[in-house]
């Protein structure tokens, strides 16, 4: 069954790249290659649609005439024509069944031979009903991402080559355009022209903008209008994490590709990253601390400029290169500029991630982003692999073949070229590892017995279940507290043993205690024998949950026994204390949780919750509302949200003569949309909204109009110049069940006047 699934999710991977795009026939046929997008754009706010003309560059690097190419688009797209060559040209479009694109067909009125340059230019229009994170149309911000298919395109990123990638030219009419490249002074638009392998996307809005100096030149962060100092100061040290990532890489792959680098706060579509342009949550600059996603994004994100960017990645398997590669260098780079325990608890990150698809992933090679298990794969299995492959090789032998890889001629690297050449380098015990981690599931699993007494020694039996060789080094912990290391090599499909010269008692031992080898489990490498991290987790939580702090405090201690860098469960055991009014050593951990090099979001958040708490029990009630607030500025997950925003409230309601701000501009606002909501009409509903916004809520509310809407405020907060938080109470009354509850609501300031824009929390039951 898992067979059959890898091929099928193998067939629609190949299903959807264009025939004229397949290569290795025997036969003479054409294959285009994307070499240069230009592409001019107008976003039409009144009618909500993007308008743009498309130009793409394609190569025929088949061995055959073409007549015809299919090329993706958006597909609510309407296409008014084609030109090829200048001339127009004969299409149809066709639906396509995976992902939000259609099929456009080009006829040629002539073959294109082999080698010929054809230049194909699309002029179409495409409406946007509602706003997401890959396409939105606002007067506060819009933006269109490469996923949201909105140019047209040979191959899409669902195809096990990935997206297509090329230099673009880049015209957006009007002000306030980020995209990546150079930027080019146009009278009344923005312009770009990127010079290396990129794909074209924009965004549209209103930004504060601050440029690194020295060291960090050519690092720019954008914030929104207004930012606070604090959010400034976090926008630096993002610049200088930046800059720093810069210089590591150039050091390692050589001079820097000449792009700025532009980091960008988004409300939605964070995470996206292309040729130095990356765009970052809004939270990440509000926290107190540079966190471990942020820096990580920041690192893979730099890294593209080589990997990608100045080299373009052609061939299957290009997720491993673009994603695993990338990860690989990333975690390089973070022990560096943050120590070896922040590098230690991201590679746990890498590893957990993993392990729970380990056992349903597609072959490395053969994986695209139609898997469901691509992200925890692809990434964290493809770092892996890199890190043994240089253990294996040596670092400096490693990077050296990287970089002449990188830096080859015709700027473009293929995953099957690199393993090409680092097969060469380390011979066929190294090939075979490269076969078998890119071309085959994971089937390694490394086992470590009891040690057994051998005259004055100790022995321990080893067994390897995987289809290679695995050397591997053997820990012991003896009753004298003494560190032993051996190396040992286990054959596939055999067993082996480790031989510790030393009379003491042996009370802990570890096989591949640095994690080198993708395994289907990991439980089974130390004795004494442990649970699964991530399943003692749960427990723990579930036990939270039900109030047994005991039994919490004593998995969270189990954990991290076996897993000491496990933020996670070092909050769980802060948490399970205080719970137990073990107030002083909870207060240390929280502290210490806070004082990582790297802590996650997560751990900001719960840790200033934990010390809000202890601040309110000591009736330190303005350091409890400021221990709150650094917890709903971490803008972590949404149940340390929710229970900071409601101790915030109730810590600066208990500082003498104090109250929770409150705007009345917003009160005043608020007002007018409960009206909207109970008695309004849709038009009128659909004017306190910014447009393409909560577009299903609006929906819902108009469709079963509430006898009763009652929207209390809370507390409101100024997050930028024109753009405010508020905390409030909902009372209704809908279809005559009543329902109660707070929510958080976004309110945008659109020509002068409030609108609402989001919802950020809603429990009203």
């Amino acid at each position: 069954m898992k067979k059959l699934l890898v091929l099928i999710a193998l067939a629609l991977s190949l299903s959807s790249i264009p025939l004229v795009t397949v290569q290795g026939q025997d036969e003479a046929r054409a294959s285009w290659q994307v070499t240069a997008f230009d592409i001019a754009a107008n976003v039409q706010q009144s009618d909500r649609a993007l308008n743009a003309v498309a130009t793409l560059t394609m190569n025929n690097v088949g061995r055959g005439a073409g007549t015809q190419l299919t090329l993706r688009i958006n597909s609510k797209a309407k296409i008014n024509g084609v030109k090829v060559n200048g001339a127009a040209a004969t299409f149809h479009t066709l639906a396509d069944t995976r992902g939000n694109v259609q099929r456009l067909t080009v006829t040629f009125s002539a073959p294109m031979p082999a080698s010929s340059t054809v230049s194909l230019t699309v002029d179409y229009r495409l409406p946007v009903e509602g706003n997401t994170g890959l396409e939105a149309i606002s007067p506060i911000g819009s933006q269109f991402l490469p996923l949201a298919s909105w140019y047209p395109m040979l191959n899409t990123a669902f195809t096990v080559r990935g997206a297509d990638t090329a230099p673009f030219k880049l015209r957006v009419e009007g002000a306030n355009v980020i995209s990546s490249g150079i930027e080019k002074a146009q009278s009344g638009a923005g312009a770009y022209e990127q010079s290396l392998n990129g794909e074209p996307f924009f965004l549209q809005g209103d930004w504060d903008r601050s440029d690194g100096s020295g060291a960090a030149k050519g690092v720019l962060a954008f914030l929104p209008r207004g930012a606070a100092a604090a959010e400034r100061k976090q926008a630096d040290e993002m610049i200088n994490t930046a800059a720093s990532a810069r210089s590591f890489y150039a050091s390692l792959l050589g001079a820097a590709p000449d792009s700025p680098i532009r980091l960008v706060a988004v409300r939605r579509g964070a995470g996206f990253n292309d040729t130095g342009t990356t765009l970052i949550e809004w939270g990440a600059f509000q926290r107190s601390k540079l966190d471990a996603a942020t820096a990580m994004l920041i690192a893979e994100s730099v890294a593209r400029l080589w990997v990608g960017g100045q080299a373009s990645i052609r061939g299957e398997g290009s997720g491993v290169l673009r994603d695993g590669l990338t990860r690989y260098l990333a975690t390089l780079f973070i022990e560096k500029q943050f120590g070896a325990d922040a590098a230690e608890a991201q590679l746990l990150r890498q590893r957990t991630a993993y392990t729970a698809v380990a056992k349903r992933d597609a072959p490395l090679s053969r994986s695209s982003t139609l898997d469901d298990t691509y992200y925890s794969a692809v990434p964290n299995k493809g770092a892996m692999v890199w890190r043994l492959i240089e253990r294996r090789l040596g670092r400096d032998l490693f990077l050296t073949t990287l970089r002449s890889s990188l830096q080859g001629t015709g700027g473009t690297v293929t995953l099957a070229g690199l393993r090409t050449r680092l097969a060469e380098q380390g011979g066929a015990t190294l090939k075979a590892i490269l076969d078998q981690e890119l071309d085959q599931v994971t089937d390694m699993n490394l086992m470590i017995g009891l040690p057994q007494q051998r005259g004055g020694d100790w022995v321990v039996a080893l067994r390897n279940v995987g289809s290679f060789d695995a050397t591997v080094n053997v820990t012991a912990v003896t009753d004298r507290g003494e560190q032993l290391k051996v190396e040992a090599t286990v054959p596939a499909l055999n067993f082996g043993e480790a031989v510790f010269k030393t009379p003491a008692k042996i009370t802990r031992l570890e096989i591949d205690p640095d994690k080198l080898y993708p395994q289907l489990d990991y439980t089974d490498d130390v004795i004494p024998r442990v649970r699964d991290p991530s399943e003692a987790m749960a427990e723990g939580l579930r036990l939270f949950g039900a109030q047994d702090f005991i039994r919490a405090e004593a998995v969270a201690r189990e954990v991290l026994t076996v897993t000491p860098r496990f933020q996670e469960a070092r909050i769980l055991l802060a948490r399970s204390l205080l719970e137990e009014k073990k107030v002083d050593e909870a207060e240390k951990l929280f502290r210490a949780a806070l004082d990582e090099a790297l802590p996650t979001a997560a751990t900001q958040a719960w840790a200033s919750i934990g010390l809000g708490e202890i601040a309110l029990r000591k009736g330190q009630a303005a350091e409890a509302a400021k221990r709150f607030n650094d917890a709903v500025r971490a803008d972590a997950e949404y149940a340390a949200s929710l229970l900071a925003r409601a101790e915030r409230i109730k810590a600066e309601a208990a500082v003498p003569n104090g109250a929770p701000p409150i705007d009345e501009s917003a009160r005043t606002f608020l007002g007018q949309l409960d009206h909207a909501i109970t008695t309004g009409t849709k038009a009128e509903l659909d004017g306190r909204i910014v447009p393409g916004e909560l577009v299903r809520f609006v929906g819902g509310v108009a469709g079963t109009k509430p006898e009763v809407w009652q929207t209390r405020p809370l507390r409101t907060e100024l997050l930028a110049e024109n753009l405010l938080a508020a905390d409030v109470s909902i009372s209704s009354k809908v279809l005559g069940k009543e329902q109660s509850g707070t929510a958080v609501l976004i309110l945008a300031r659109v020509n002068g006047s409030w609108k609402l824009t989001g919802i950020e929390l809603f429990e009203v039951r």
